[in-house]
């Protein structure tokens, strides 16, 4: 059993409970790194509408909703059973698939773009080079990789991490890990920007956000890379 299937029904509470300091709730942080993921697909692979997506670590199908509709195809896949029964259950009609950690269930090369949201702090570091590949493989030439993940320079972040119950066993990674990682793939880094320094949802922050993406004070980053 996963350590997620107890929050099969939870989920978004828990994450709620950890992040209510913040003043917001996880659907505003959710909604800003999907417009986040769509602006950049777009403009690094091609128009959203056409492409082939696939949400590694879907959880409970959070992102998904707001990302259904928006896409060209979208599919899921968890080593969760309980969050992927929500998943559907919120998604119906969505490709969700099991996965044990081990290889993704799909062929080489079946998406133009592979993301991961706050997922790999959760893999074992041991097994955070087998992830990255993966995640390359199943890319298509021309496609990209997207990581975002936890800031651990940031000191709200590890307040966060250290009240979310399912986080107990988290090991966060740095920008440049992640970059290594990636690059290791053999991926080609494209893009690395912050995200996330203000919990206000007008656009004259998230303008204020894009020009900052340089400062190493977000809550999370972006690492998108690209398939040779």
């Amino acid at each position: 059993m996963s350590e997620f299937d107890p929050y099969q029904h939870s989920y978004r509470q828990a994450v709620n409970d950890a992040i209510a300091f913040s003043g917001q709730t996880v659907d505003f942080f959710t909604r800003v790194k999907v417009e986040h993921l769509l602006n950049t697909a777009g403009r690094l692979v091609g128009p959203a509408q056409q492409l082939r997506v696939l949400d590694i670590g879907c959880g409970a199908g959070l992102t998904d909703q707001l990302l259904k509709g928006r896409v060209g195809h979208l599919a899921g896949v968890d080593v969760s059973q309980g969050l992927l029964t929500t998943a559907r259950e919120q998604n119906p009609g969505m490709e969700y698939q099991y996965y044990d950690g081990g290889k993704l269930p799909w062929p080489d090369g079946s998406f133009d773009v592979a993301f991961a949201i706050c997922v790999m702090h959760h893999v074992p570091p041991a097994q955070w080079e087998h992830f990255a590949r993966e995640a390359a493989r199943v890319v298509r030439p021309g496609g990209c990789v997207a990581i975002y993940e936890h800031n651990p320079l940031n000191p709200l972040t590890r307040r966060i991490v250290n009240q979310c119950p399912f986080d107990v066993n988290a090991v966060l990674l740095g920008r440049s890990r992640t970059r290594g990682l990636l690059r290791a793939a053999g991926l080609k880094v494209v893009g690395q920007p912050y995200l996330l320094f203000f919990p206000w949802d007008r656009p004259v922050w998230r303008t204020l956000e894009g020009a900052l993406g340089w400062l190493p004070m977000g809550a999370q980053y972006a690492l998108w890379a690209k398939k040779g």
